[in-house]
């Protein structure tokens, strides 16, 4: 159900060695700029991936560049830090590049700055010669079922901001006091999340997941994660690398239905490589016997998790008292089409799955950020072409707000790169104003009047030693600041 949303991250360790442009493609070379031009002020809204790799191209391609970086959080690196599990650390390590990035002497990190209310985006381009817009889907999709507003129901994106760190999610407080739980999506994310509900405590416990939510997984009663799509087998969202960890879970068996899988061995010849691999993986689990030593952890597994295909929900339903969700009903689907582009119809059949806990990863969705840009609210987009906003002259945008919640890291830094390059174009055809700009001390001085207090990196560099400092009494990387007064107040704010 949930596209192969923001666990774009897993490529990370791969991106020194994308692929090289095309033949004539000025992405992956220098710009040449007259030494007597003047220096352009840049700024980027968003210091997730697209916001660092738009900033690192324009300072590495534009040797006179100035980019500022503006982030409404008071840290930086957006679902780097705040999205990726607390079990996987080494996909993590791409914040060491993003942190060469911002200490340069030709970047500087503005947190703790909301654009659209602490500034608008014409005050950003009145400051600067171009301002790109790069703050990622900051939104879930609703489910738009009856029963979706009952207590017990959240969005996977909120429940990974609330183990994560992320302040806004600190109230969540779920309720795990249920044995079953499911997860609405097929998606790195939704897995994710059954990973993290199933997990050892112990295991989390060195990990950089928060104290506040390790406290609740603790005590938590849920053996059972069902994880439940609209399509089948063939049309999974997660990738083979999520799976297999989800297959290898020590203390968990897997469940899934043969029946599923009939007549899937065939089909799969002709699908590509990763999908056939991934597919073979399912059909093995769901259909051999495991092996002997397998089969015995199996045997002794106090903790299951299941995927349910060809469902789709359709109503949360509440307890007898009404105060809290107790099950889903479920429509039965068919698919019509086939492979990766199928699409699920209802059969007309339901059926009820009995639960205490749903979690809905069913994908993202960006936000319109201040009313002078435009925005496509069905595609949850920003209008634009090859990262130009339509109808904005020196407006661009990269990431997620570009093209929609979809890709991999890969996607998402080559997506940056040709924002970057295009502006640069641009910048070289005289289409961008031309003067000086005065950049951050503009802005500067009107956030001063606001009342606004920007952090800026070496703030942050201070919280970050803090964070690490907590973290060694426990043996953890690290114990993440959750209270935003609290970060202002160890600054001296």
């Amino acid at each position: 159900m949930a596209p192969r949303c923001w666990r774009w991250w897993h490529w990370w360790s791969a991106w020194p060695r994308t692929r090289l442009p095309p033949a004539g493609s000025t992405l992956g070379s220098r710009q040449q700029f007259s030494r007597q031009e003047q220096a352009p002020q840049i700024c980027v809204v968003g210091s997730g991936p697209a916001g660092f790799y738009t900033a690192q191209h324009l300072l590495k391609h534009h040797s006179l560049a100035q980019v500022d970086i503006y982030e409404k959080q008071l840290v930086p690196f957006g679902l780097v830090r705040f999205g990726v599990a607390p079990d996987h650390p080494e996909v993590k390590n791409v914040i060491n590049t993003f942190t060469q990035t911002a200490h340069s002497d030709r970047c500087a990190f503005h947190g703790n700055v909301v654009v659209g209310r602490d500034v608008t985006v014409p005050e950003l381009r009145e400051a600067y010669h171009a301002v790109v817009l790069s703050y990622g889907a900051e939104d879930h999709r609703a489910l738009e079922i009856p029963g979706e507003e009952l207590p017990g129901v959240f969005s996977a994106r909120a429940f990974v901001g609330w183990y994560n760190g992320l302040p806004e999610n600190q109230e969540l407080a779920p309720d795990l006091s249920c044995d079953t739980a499911v997860i609405l999506g097929q998606g790195n994310v939704a897995l994710d999340v059954a990973r993290i509900l199933l997990t050892s405590p112990q295991h989390l416990e060195k990990t950089d997941i928060t104290e506040a939510s390790l406290r609740v997984l603790r005590q938590s009663r849920v053996k059972m994660v069902w994880i439940v799509g609209r399509r089948g087998p063939l049309q999974v969202a997660f990738t083979i690398k999520e799976l297999r960890e989800m297959i290898q879970l020590p203390g968990t068996r897997p469940i899934l239905d043969p029946a599923d899988f009939s007549g899937l061995q065939d089909r799969i010849q002709a699908v590509p490589r990763p999908r056939r691999r991934l597919t073979e993986l399912l059909l093995r689990t769901a259909t051999e016997k495991p092996g002997r030593e397998e089969a015995a952890g199996q045997e002794l597994a106090s903790r299951a998790w299941g995927l349910r295909f060809f469902r789709s929900p359709q109503q949360v339903l509440p307890s007898p008292d009404g105060r809290r969700a107790a099950g889903i009903r479920l429509a039965v689907t068919r698919l019509e089409g086939a492979g990766e582009t199928a699409s699920a119809v209802p059969t007309g059949d339901t059926e009820d799955l009995p639960c205490g806990l749903v979690l809905s990863s069913v994908g993202y969705k960006s936000r319109p950020i201040d009313p002078s840009v435009p925005f496509d609210l069905k595609l949850g987009v920003i209008p634009n072409v090859e990262g130009r906003v339509v109808g904005v002259p020196g407006l661009y945008c990269s990431g997620w707000v570009k093209r929609g919640p979809t890709g991999v890291i890969g996607t998402t830094m080559t997506d940056s790169f040709l924002t970057s390059q295009t502006l640069l174009q641009d910048l070289k055809a005289g289409l961008l104003p031309s003067g000086p700009r005065p950049g951050y001390a503009a802005i500067e001085a009107l956030l001063s009047s606001r009342g606004v207090q920007p952090i800026s990196f070496s703030d942050w560099e201070k919280l970050d030693a803090e964070e690490v400092l907590r973290g060694q009494g426990t043996g953890k990387p690290r114990e993440k600041l959750l209270d935003p007064q609290e970060m202002l107040w160890l600054l001296g704010r």
